[in-house]
């Protein structure tokens, strides 16, 4: 029989368990563990492993009733990928999701949620939803308007600028006479603004002020 990868991961510091170390000793049970996880043997310290008290890496460290065999060497046997296990030990250890830039984090995460280790969990799915909000980010747009206005109502103009609109261009198209009035110079103002697109559309232009500066576009 093949004999078994062996991918021994030890706690910083620590001296190297005896021969066999992984169960019960004769003092009970001993400061460390091994797990053989689809065929790879991981070393690692009780404490590690109970480091999340529901995760079934704790329960099987405790001695509770699990469903799970050992091999010739006395380490727990696991039929799970390897792969993704050294991850999930590393966090047990130090509390951080380290992952090799190969790695799928839906992989870890499948691992993650057989162990029951609820923080590493969420740290992935908040990473994989993040990821994914990035990936559906559309570029802005820009809209823009051209109003037509008198001069006398250029600073009430000035004043629905404040909504996100801007001033690209101002254009003299030169005046217009209304009977018992005085010539009125009138105007061509280019505005735009600039629009956050979502992946389920453009975001909404509900304003008052926007409103009115779309009202008064229809004036040309």
């Amino acid at each position: 029989m093949q004999t078994p990868r062996r991918a021994m991961r030890m706690e910083a510091g620590e001296a190297a368990p005896p021969a066999g170390a992984g169960g019960r000793t004769a003092g009970g049970w001993g400061k460390w563990v091994r797990l053989n996880v689809g065929g790879t043997v991981f070393l690692t310290t009780r404490q590690t492993l109970c480091r999340e008290q529901k995760s079934f890496l704790s329960r099987l460290c405790q001695g509770e009733e699990l469903q799970s065999d050992r091999d010739e060497t006395g380490a727990y046997l696991i039929d799970r990928d390897p792969t993704y296990f050294g991850p999930i030990l590393n966090f047990l250890r130090h509390g951080k999701l380290v992952l090799d830039k190969d790695m799928a984090e839906e992989g870890v995460l499948e691992e993650a949620e057989f162990y029951n280790i609820g923080p590493l969990i969420r740290i992935i799915k908040d990473r994989m939803e993040e990821k994914d909000y990035t990936v559906t980010q559309v570029p802005p747009k820009h809209v823009y308007r051209v109003l037509q206005c008198q001069e006398e109502e250029l600073t009430q103009m000035v004043s629905t600028m404040s909504d996100g609109w801007r001033f690209e261009q101002l254009v003299n198209i030169g005046s217009s006479y209304t009977y018992g009035s005085e010539d009125q110079a009138e105007f061509l103002c280019v505005v735009s603004k600039e629009l956050h697109s979502s992946p389920h559309g453009l975001s909404s232009e509900s304003s008052r002020k926007t409103k009115l500066l779309q009202a008064r576009g229809t004036r040309m």
